[in-house]
């Protein structure tokens, strides 16, 4: 079963870039570095789920396929892992399915930091099969370290993962009821289309087909990241004053919620801040 969000990827141009503006958004220091494979990245690791940010690196297929894909998209979203229990009968309830899963394969990275290492298992969902859209599923032997604070009004966690999707009902079947995802809200607007929310461990993966936007590709794609701060007004101060283009803050579309967009920094991910509502006491 899936137990939550394991981590986004993000694909970057210069690693040493995305790492230092990402820093800067999340107020955390990264907590893990490997590289392999043709392949770099950087984890910051949050209260609920990791960052990866993934560039090129040398030679080989790995390094090939990255600045492929950001030459044809750009830099931004490239892919979602759930965290998983059970892998194989996962594997199998994939397959029953018609996701398609890869074999099961072995994982292990090194932290260039501090030379740990962790391994993992993983497999990935044909993506013509999700619509477009890079499915991974990882059970890790352990959990990763977090990310230091260093700043006040840090960014605490994920509050959901946007995918645009071609056409809802589809979606619903895929992460309601093929991933067993809980759909916790299914609403439609003339002005901003329909919105369906899942659940996944204590954040949302969000599909959306925004209202009259050509969706005759018929493919899902992964879209944008909505942080969740304590207190957006502390975080998008902080972020202004180290050289950040932030929003004004406004209400959101959930009664209660206080929003602000990042324009920049991001690496080529819509960005949104997201404090929750004040919890009854």
């Amino acid at each position: 079963m899936i137990t939550g969000l394991d981590h986004v990827v993000v694909l970057v141009r210069d690693l040493e870039v995305g790492a230092a503006s990402y820093q800067i958004l999340l107020g955390r220091k990264p907590a893990w570095r490997s590289q392999s494979d043709g392949a770099e990245s950087v984890l910051f690791t949050l209260d609920n789920m990791s960052l990866e940010l993934l560039a090129a690196s040398g030679d080989g297929a790995a390094a090939g396929h990255i600045r492929a894909t950001i030459e044809t998209s750009g830099e931004g979203l490239a892919s979602l892992c759930f965290r998983v229990e059970g892998i194989a009968g996962w594997h199998r309830r994939l397959d029953r399915l018609g996701l398609k899963p890869e074999a099961i394969s072995d994982g292990g990275s090194r932290n260039l930091f501090n030379d740990a290492s962790l391994s993992w298992q993983r497999t990935r969902a044909a993506t013509e099969a999700a619509h477009g859209v890079r499915l991974f599923f990882i059970e890790m032997n352990a959990s990763r370290p977090a990310s230091e604070i260093i700043v006040d009004a840090p960014v605490t966690g994920l509050d959901h993962v946007v995918i645009e999707t071609a056409d809802p009902e589809r979606a619903a079947a895929l992460y309601g009821a093929r991933l067993r995802l809980d759909l916790r809200l299914d609403r439609s607007h003339p002005d901003w289309g329909r919105l369906m929310f899942f659940r996944c461990g204590d954040l949302i993966v969000e599909t959306v087909r925004r209202a009259g936007k050509d969706y005759s590709t018929g493919r899902d794609r992964l879209w944008g990241l909505s942080w969740r701060v304590a207190d957006v007004d502390a975080a998008r101060a902080r972020m202004v004053a180290e050289g950040l283009d932030v929003s004004e803050v406004r209400s959101g579309r959930k009664p209660g919620t206080r929003i602000a967009t990042v324009r920049n920094g991001t690496c080529g991910v819509p960005t949104v801040l997201l404090q929750p509502p004040a919890r009854r006491s």
